[in-house]
């Protein structure tokens, strides 16, 4: 079994409510780098935009054009 298959295998056992769990704990780590580094709230929308529409161009296709 591949490490994508396993993991694939794992990620299909979570629920709505633990999805959302991971959301909350990466939002709160998030906070705690922006507190120990505050230099990275100087990084310009101009490159933050471009990451942004590159992370979440997979999942939008597949949640909502794939059929």
């Amino acid at each position: 079994m591949g490490f994508f298959s396993n993991i694939n295998e794992r990620i299909s056992r979570l629920t709505v409510i633990d999805v959302g769990m991971i959301k909350w704990s990466v939002f709160f780590a998030t906070i705690i780098i922006v507190k120990l580094f505050p230099r990275l709230l100087d990084i310009n929308y101009a490159v933050l935009l471009p990451l942004l529409i590159v992370c979440a161009a997979r999942p939008l296709y597949k949640i909502w054009i794939r059929k």
